[in-house]
């Protein structure tokens, strides 16, 4: 009995293994003690030039590497760090490019000591809005233009996140004529700082988080920063009286996410994909955040602080458009790269400010009437 049995078994398990050798998809057997294999890991950090979780721009970052953590599920791990945690503010464009970190969060202008055309990734004065600049960027050859420029750095970029039309900054005196800028000493960092040098400002580069301290100190005279919701939240208005606005300056101000390439390249073609999708994200998600937080904290600088907010007079802002196209021809003359830059910067600007004449423009001037 005993043995009628084992060779039924037996047989039974050869016509399995008949069975399963002719299944091309059956799973391929196992030793014993042999498990599924771990794929690999990455830890990355990620420095940025904002305060810790400073809102939109600090919580920017953070939300991206949530994102990529989650959908890598756990692959790819990042790390962020604020302003001075790792590196200081304005170092974190060398930070990646040596490696100390393999990312950054940041804005090119900072930038344009190394490389003058970096000042078109983030802002041109009276240039593209948020919208347009993500369009050039994405589906106007704006990017391909980016990564070349970045390339010599050994850095790849990303567009992260965007603020919107920013405000033309916070003055502890009224500004009625040209003659009130000359003498001004002013944070104001790119494009827009060189246009006030030469109106006769002084133009200086003070980090976020120093911001408050200079001006109530009379460090500086006046500062632009972003808007309403960033500049309540650092306090801006108990140092300053006067808000101005549009910002001429920044009419579109972009952020940079930045990737060490050596990093980058060792990536699989998934978590590439997973960091490039959640920069997307990322990105917009900022300007959504923005769009919805700048209208409640400016009713709130109004009706709770007594914030005077005030027009630039139009032949101020007339002056300063013209010196900021003179300023920007100049940098694009800097060489062929930035000249290619410059006039495809130009010739999007050119056609979509056409187009929104009837469409963006239009429905404004329609919503008022």
């Amino acid at each position: 009995m005993k043995r009628r049995q084992m060779l039924t078994a037996l047989g039974v398990g050869a016509a399995g293994a008949m069975l399963a050798g002719c299944n091309d998809n059956a799973p391929a057997p196992q030793a014993a003690g042999q498990g599924t294999v771990e794929k690999k890991k990455y830890r990355w950090k990620l420095v940025t030039s904002w305060p810790k979780n400073f809102p939109g721009l600090g919580t920017a970052p953070e939300r991206f590497a949530e994102m990529v953590n989650q959908m890598s599920d756990g692959r790819l791990e990042i790390k962020v760090y604020g302003a001075g945690e790792l590196v200081p503010a304005l170092e974190v464009f060398d930070a990646v490019r040596t490696g100390t970190a393999e990312m950054s969060h940041s804005g090119a202008y900072y930038w344009k000591g190394k490389e003058p055309a970096t000042q078109f990734f983030t802002a041109v004065p009276f240039g593209l809005n948020a919208q347009e600049m993500s369009s050039w960027l994405h589906y106007g050859g704006g990017m391909e233009l980016w990564e070349k420029l970045y390339e010599p750095f050994n850095l790849k970029p990303f567009a992260g996140g965007s603020t919107g039309v920013q405000m033309a900054g916070w003055f502890n005196r009224k500004i009625e004529s040209l003659e009130d800028l000359k003498g001004l000493n002013m944070r104001i960092p790119g494009l827009g700082g060189e246009v006030l040098k030469r109106l006769g400002g002084s133009p200086v580069n003070v980090p976020g988080g120093e911001l408050f301290t200079a001006l109530q100190t009379g460090r500086i005279d006046a500062t632009e920063w972003v808007g309403p919701y960033n500049d309540m939240a650092f306090g801006l208005y108990k140092a300053a009286k006067y808000y101005y606005y549009p910002g001429w300056h920044e009419p579109g101000s972009t952020l940079e996410f930045t990737v060490n390439l050596d990093a980058w390249k060792e990536l699989p073609a998934d978590l590439k994909a997973i960091v490039q999708t959640a920069t997307q994200a990322a990105h917009q998600s900022m300007l959504d955040e923005y769009t919805a937080r700048n209208n409640m904290a400016l009713n709130q600088l109004i009706n709770d602080h007594g914030v005077q907010v005030l027009k630039l007079p139009d032949d101020v802002l007339k002056s300063l458009q013209d010196v900021a196209e003179q300023v920007t021809q100049e940098v694009a003359a800097t060489n062929d790269q930035s000249k290619a830059i410059y006039e495809s910067f130009k010739r999007f600007t050119e056609q979509v400010t056409e187009y929104h004449k009837v469409s963006e423009m239009a429905y404004y001037d329609a919503r008022l009437l």
